[in-house]
């Protein structure tokens, strides 16, 4: 089974965001503010790419959208940050209807294989596991079969994390909580065009089976001032307390994610 995460950079586009602007200029002058697109590079740095380096399973595909107006030198600084990650392929596009670009993206780097395809998405705050894409192929060859009379199955990982980045570390609290986007993916019949995208994760109940697993810490999700998704609500109910040395060393071997390089990173 081809495995495909996605990733929207500061796309711009037609929906897909909780803040809404007048203007497609309005947005991009939101979505590329050097305050906003730097906090969103660093957070990518210290949290995503880590933990998908270390994927204990790496035969996946990182797809990366961003818009074809980002500027050259912000461009280029993603494509370097992520060279070492044979797994991301970055696509640029115009803007258009959010949901109709993505899943085109999404199906352009589909394999014709005859396979089920997996797919998960993170915002570029967003880590997961380092064992996320081998439990996520683990979980769907044991319910595979539900595909000859489901369309597409939802395979959700409760547990995890919220974390706060900053130049003192990371402050963090513990999230056990369906359909947050990190831990939530979705299996679809080879025949089936639709995608991750297609669906509001909230809404997911009404419309297809799901696979819970409330067990292990599988994902994390970054709390940050400019949260757009509509977990940030939850962010002052968190309580967000500092990691200690005993949680650092737990979120380097659970996600990769090594606190001295956030201090680093985020006292620039």
């Amino acid at each position: 089974m081809q495995v495909i995460g996605l990733c929207r950079f500061s796309y711009p586009g037609e929906g897909g965001f909780h803040k809404s602007h007048d203007c497609l200029n309005d947005q991009i002058a939101y979505l590329y503010a050097p305050e906003r697109l730097e906090e969103r590079f660093r957070t990518f740095e210290c949290f995503t790419l880590p933990s998908l380096r270390a994927q204990t399973d790496p035969e996946f595909t990182f797809l990366i959208v961003i818009g074809e107006s980002l500027p050259r030198a912000h461009s280029d600084r993603l494509e370097a940050l992520v060279a070492d990650l044979p797994q991301a392929v970055i696509q640029a596009h115009a803007p258009g209807p959010h949901r109709d670009v993505m899943r085109k993206a999404i199906n352009s780097v589909r394999q014709t294989t005859g396979t089920p395809s997996l797919q998960f998405r993170l915002d570029d705050d967003d880590a997961v596991a380092v064992t996320y894409v081998e439990k996520l192929r683990h979980a769907a060859a044991h319910v595979a079969g539900l595909l000859q009379d489901h369309r597409h199955f939802a395979i959700d990982f409760t547990r995890g994390h919220a974390a706060r980045p900053g130049p003192k570390g990371l402050a963090t609290a513990p999230i056990e909580d369906p359909y947050w986007t990190a831990g939530l993916a979705m299996m679809f019949r080879p025949d089936v065009p639709l995608t991750i995208m297609n669906f509001h994760r909230r809404r997911l109940l009404h419309k297809m089976p799901a696979l819970i697993f409330p067990e292990e810490e599988m994902m994390l999700r970054g709390v940050n001032g400019f949260n757009d998704s509509d977990n940030a609500d939850d962010a002052p109910k968190l309580r967000l307390k500092k990691l200690g040395t005993g949680g650092e060393d737990k979120f380097r071997r659970l996600y990769n994610i090594d606190a001295d390089h956030v201090r680093r990173v985020f006292s620039g």
